[in-house]
């Protein structure tokens, strides 16, 4: 199953006919990467299973696209 991702979060277009356009990372990793932050601020968790707190935020991330429509 191919998740929504929420397109990209900080494109960057094509300027003065010089240079490519960029997508940049995706809004989905963009808020995964602000929710893993406040998990690992958190202190409730074992910080050894990296893979627990990876998908703990990708399921908030998965939440916040979800409550927005996407």
């Amino acid at each position: 199953m191919i998740k929504d991702t929420g397109g990209p979060a900080f494109p960057s277009p094509r300027w003065e006919g010089w240079g490519s356009p960029q997508e940049g990372m995706t809004l989905r990793d963009y808020f995964a990467a602000e929710a893993m932050q406040s998990l690992l601020l958190d202190g409730n968790y074992d910080f050894s299973d990296r893979n627990l707190i990876a998908q703990k935020a990708y399921a908030f991330a998965d939440a916040m696209l979800e409550a927005r429509g996407k």
